[in-house]
């Protein structure tokens, strides 16, 4: 009777001694997949972040304030050439806030655009701005939301000649500015283009 007493105790121990031993490796397993869930949503809120902004490193911030022959001067602009006002837009870093000297007015529609750059680079999602006149057989009339277009611009690395979209269309007026960005003193010279709503009075 003793001897069955001990195997059976012996027993219950072992058995004791398992489930702890699973309960442990239960909980570092826990902790490595909760770890890894967290890093895992790390990585996708700095993925979905950096996707959320546009990049415009390859950004020609200035330029040589030509613009196309067929873009018509507004008759009557809010800001007139020489007129200094606050951006209020931030297509690119030091922008916004910044003040601006307006360098031409045009009356035009301006379009948000997608497009797959020329040199290969990454497709550029909801580009501001393209004007119409800088879209290749562009007619009277504005193109819309979906249509496919070939810019003739050179705003960015890549950009002339690459087959885009048309994401949507604003009736404007396009300001060409100088300004100097607010991060790094960057004086800004020809940028193309501001529109109408993207700009304040100083106060």
């Amino acid at each position: 009777m003793n001897r069955i007493n001990w195997i059976l105790g012996t027993l219950f121990f072992i058995s004791l001694l398992t489930l702890a031993a699973c309960g442990s490796d239960n909980e570092e397993s826990t902790e490595e997949d909760s770890e890894h869930g967290e890093e895992t949503m790390e990585e996708e809120n700095e993925k979905s972040s950096d996707e959320g902004e546009m990049d415009h490193s390859d950004m020609d911030h200035s330029g040589s304030g030509e613009v196309p022959d067929d873009l018509e001067e507004a008759e009557d602009p809010t800001f007139e050439e020489g007129d200094q006002a606050i951006i209020t837009a931030s297509h690119m870093q030091g922008m916004e806030g910044a003040e601006a000297t307006i360098v031409g007015a045009y009356d035009t529609t301006a379009y948000v655009i997608s497009y797959d750059p020329v040199n290969g680079g990454d497709r550029v999602e909801d580009h501001k701005w393209i004007i119409h006149e800088e879209i290749e057989e562009a007619g009277e009339e504005s193109f819309e939301s979906g249509d496919e277009v070939t810019i003739e611009a050179s705003h960015m690395e890549g950009m002339d000649g690459a087959a885009g979209n048309i994401e949507s269309a604003e009736e404007t007026t396009a300001y060409m500015v100088d300004f100097t960005t607010t991060d790094s003193d960057e004086k800004v010279t020809n940028h193309k283009w501001v529109t109408e709503n993207e700009l304040k009075e100083m106060e």
